[in-house]
């Protein structure tokens, strides 16, 4: 038997009342076309477990934020690794997460040299450590020659910021192992990348803009830093670089055990541990 007209307007009633509330539309009295034909749809099909893009370990820390090109990261991936290479001690710099630590440094403050003296004159030649007498060096960003203040590393002489001077480092890493070496720099033997690397420490390669040894610098100093930072910046993966040192990590207290006088081998902790979860 056919249902009544007031019967299918309950029903109907009920149905769409029972969608609203099931839907959460009614919270807040928000009902838009998007909003609403998704939830719709949503109600309609069977949900699947969303993967990450590029990450089956869900680890969001492995994903690149500054450096755009896939060429460039793997560049710096084999420079790092030759930099800090795994061995019987423990793990190299790819597997620490390194590049991926230099990636996310390079995306914030310290990468564009947000709170640094920016304005020139610029020396981009780095010279070895010792007095300077060269007259171009004095009013320039670093000690004033005049001063004859030793100089034990290379300056930060660049018009530059460092996510420029990565991008531009990295690029002509691979040229100088193309026009050198004849193969790309990531394609190159262990032995050839090291030479490569070697040509930029010892301010042997023509760079614009930068000393090549002042991007090699740059380049180890941030590899060595990823390598032993704590794990909230995005190095240092599941803290095995502490642990190959056996570095607890930055704990509060050492009280319970200050009086011990053999070492402790303690399981190191990261800043995560005090964050809430």
């Amino acid at each position: 038997m056919a249902d009544k007209p007031s019967d299918r307007n309950e029903k109907s009633g009920m149905s769409r009342r029972k969608f609203i509330k099931n839907s959460g539309l009614v919270a807040g009295g928000v009902v838009g076309g998007g909003l609403f034909g998704g939830l719709f749809t949503n109600q309609l099909q069977k949900k699947e477990p969303v993967t990450p893009h590029g990450n089956t370990n869900g680890e969001l820390q492995d994903a690149r934020v500054s450096i755009n090109r896939a060429e460039d990261f793997a560049i710096l991936s084999a420079a790092t690794e030759r930099i800090f290479p795994k061995d019987d001690l423990g793990p190299g710099a790819i597997e620490l997460g390194v590049p991926y630590f230099i990636d996310k440094q390079l995306a914030g403050e310290w990468g564009v040299n947000a709170k640094e003296y920016m304005k020139g004159p610029f020396i981009t030649n780095i010279q070895a450590a010792g007095t300077h007498n060269d007259e171009r060096d004095q009013d320039s960003q670093g000690p004033n020659s005049a001063t004859q203040v030793p100089i034990p590393t290379p300056r930060y002489q660049s018009i530059l910021n460092r996510s420029e001077i990565f991008t531009l480092g990295l690029r002509k890493i691979d040229q100088v192992a193309q026009e050198d070496f004849g193969a790309r720099f990531v394609e190159l033997s262990p032995d050839k990348q090291d030479e490569v690397l070697r040509m930029f420490d010892e301010d042997k390669v023509e760079m614009k803009g930068v000393g090549s040894a002042n991007f090699f610098h740059l380049l180890q100093q941030t590899t060595i830093e990823g390598a032993y930072a704590d794990p909230v910046y995005g190095g240092n993966k599941d803290m095995m670089g502490w642990k190959m040192k056996e570095y607890p990590g930055p704990r509060a207290s050492y009280l319970d055990k200050i009086e011990e006088k053999e070492f402790i081998k303690m399981e190191p902790i990261s800043l995560r541990n005090y964050q809430g979860h």
